[in-house]
């Protein structure tokens, strides 16, 4: 008979002190970046009437994240982490402590302000791929779901609370009180990043290209069938669950007759939630499995959604409010960390990147989805419609199950010396590589399904194209044909990406081939130079 393992301690990550001095520090500057909202589309009404000028602040914070979000991804795997880090924080900084003097002097323009909150966007947009892929090192990846947790509930107490204060300062000292104290607040995670001392892990063959880097990111995650689940699960939440932040206000207003003070309130029972789940939320995935808390918290949300709809008695929608916090976290961070758990490092900028900008790109297409219904209809239809939606979960974990198995991706040592009289140049390409295997017909069946798996990690690793063939006039010859872009490519494939799962599926289709036979291998070099 086995005991259960006990939950590990949500504030597990918090004992590290580098991880606790670090979050304090992103929880102060995610504070501060709240403000900093508050006091830009305060001073913009102040500079202009025009309605439009004001929503752009938004858009400027956002939009980079659309712009620069992946390519930041692959300069996080490309350049030092730390070194990345420091240069956007250094950046957002010096251009928040720009728009606090402007503004105390006077000098501030409507084309200023949207500038500058455009460059602290940026700031942001480098930052957060880098800052995602920095976790594991931080904590180990047993501690990644406690930290993603932590991290979202970082976010949710600034959002609670950032706008309060920056309001009440606004309002007391002005809104260059307000970007000055954000200009302040990166001080603190500057200091901590460069007290780091982060050992950049060597790599053989020299920083990716560009290019190939970004091509290499969409290579793995198109290959990678976890990865494609979660960005889909991800996704088809966020483009609901956002509705809560995109109507809250007119359903404070409009169905509560709540003031601004009553509307913080509202938003701060959601940031509670938050905390209580990144509290309880270990216990929660120790007694059920992932796939169950995401749809538990999915169905909960649907509740949520249609309180806020047809209730109109504050206390209930606060407590459901409090419910939509909980289960906010729940899943967010469950997809966070399941995307940090199967990327490993040599691409995890990359990955947490795409997986940002489609949680991004899900919040801004449900912003408009349900603004128009509302606007068209009435928001008690447009979260009734959004209700419904989120019960389709059990359908899609159906669907896409999260699978939760785990997957080993630390580098491999097992590399094949490719064995050839000629030495090509390391951008020439693109290679053919030919695997051929002499399997028994018993084990036939058994070795096309081991080699799907081994096609989809060829994929990852930078195999363009990949087949596997039959040789007609010998049936038990099977071929492995695939194509990777240049030399230099083909050998990061072994020096650089291959990591231990990658070896195990390589290993299982080996253990299938005739015994006393070994696969072997051709490498076709284009015969052309580019």
């Amino acid at each position: 008979m086995t005991t259960a393992a006990a939950p590990v301690s949500a504030w597990a990550p918090l004992r590290i002190r580098l991880y606790r001095v670090l979050w304090t520090a992103q929880l102060t500057s995610n504070i501060g970046t709240w403000m900093q909202t508050v006091g830009a589309q305060w001073l913009m009404g102040s500079l202009s009437r025009d309605p439009l000028l004001v929503a752009l602040i938004q858009t400027a914070t956002s939009l980079p994240v659309f712009l620069v979000g992946f390519p930041a991804g692959a300069l996080g795997d490309i350049l030092d982490r730390r070194r990345l880090l420091l240069i956007s924080q250094s950046f957002m900084l010096l251009s928040a402590a720009l728009l606090a003097a402007l503004t105390l002097g006077g000098n501030m323009t409507p084309a200023l302000l949207l500038l500058l909150t455009f460059a602290i966007g940026l700031g942001m947009a480098l930052t957060a791929p880098s800052w995602q892929a920095i976790q594991p090192e931080l904590v180990g990846r047993e501690l990644i779901p406690q930290a993603a947790a932590l991290g979202a509930t970082s976010m949710n107490i600034a959002r609670a609370i950032g706008p309060a204060i920056g309001g009440a300062l606004v309002a007391a000292a002005g809104p260059e009180w307000v970007f000055a104290l954000n200009a302040v607040s990166f001080l603190g995670v500057l200091g901590v990043i460069a007290l780091w001392r982060r050992e950049s892990p060597a790599k053989v063959l020299g920083p990716e290209h560009n290019g190939g880097a970004l091509r290499a990111g969409m290579r793995y995650v198109r290959s990678s069938p976890r990865m494609r689940t979660v960005l889909v699960r991800a996704s088809s939440f966020v483009i609901f669950s956002t509705a809560l932040w995109a109507l809250l206000p007119v359903v404070a207003r409009r169905h509560l007759h709540l003031g601004s003070g009553g509307y913080g309130l509202l938003l701060g029972a959601v940031g509670v939630g938050a905390v209580l789940g990144a509290w309880t939320l270990p216990r929660a995935r120790a007694r059920w499995n992932l796939d169950r808390v995401v749809v538990g918290s999915s169905l909960a949300f649907a509740v949520v959604a249609f309180v806020l709809a047809w209730v109109t008695i504050v206390p209930l929608v606060a407590l459901a409010l409090l419910a939509a916090g909980y289960c906010w976290i729940s899943i967010n961070s469950s997809m966070n960390a399941s995307a940090q758990i199967v990327l490993p490092d040599w691409v995890r900028s990359r990955g947490m990147s795409l997986y940002l900008l489609t949680f991004q790109g899900a919040q801004a297409i449900g912003a408009v989805i349900w603004g128009v219904i509302a606007s068209a209809w009435d928001t008690r239809v447009s979260l009734t419609i959004v209700a419904g939606g989120l019960t389709l979960a059990p359908l899609l974990a159906y669907r896409w199950p999260l699978r939760t198995r785990p997957i080993d991706v630390r580098l491999s040592d097992w590399f094949p010396e490719p064995r050839l009289e000629m030495r090509p140049a390391p951008s020439h390409g693109p290679l053919l590589i030919e695997v051929q295997y002499e399997v028994p017909p018993e084990n036939a069946d058994a070795f096309r399904t081991a080699m799907e798996r081994v096609g989809r990690s060829r994929r990852r690793s930078g195999a363009q194209r990949w087949g596997l063939f039959q040789d007609g006039a010998h049936p038990d010859r099977f071929v492995e044909a695939y194509v990777v872009e240049t030399w230099e490519e083909h050998l990061r494939q072994f020096q650089e990406r291959y990591t231990r799962a990658d070896e195990m599926y390589v290993q299982e289709a080996r253990a299938l081939v005739r015994e006393g036979t070994v696969p072997t291998a051709r490498h076709l070099v284009f015969a052309y130079n580019r």
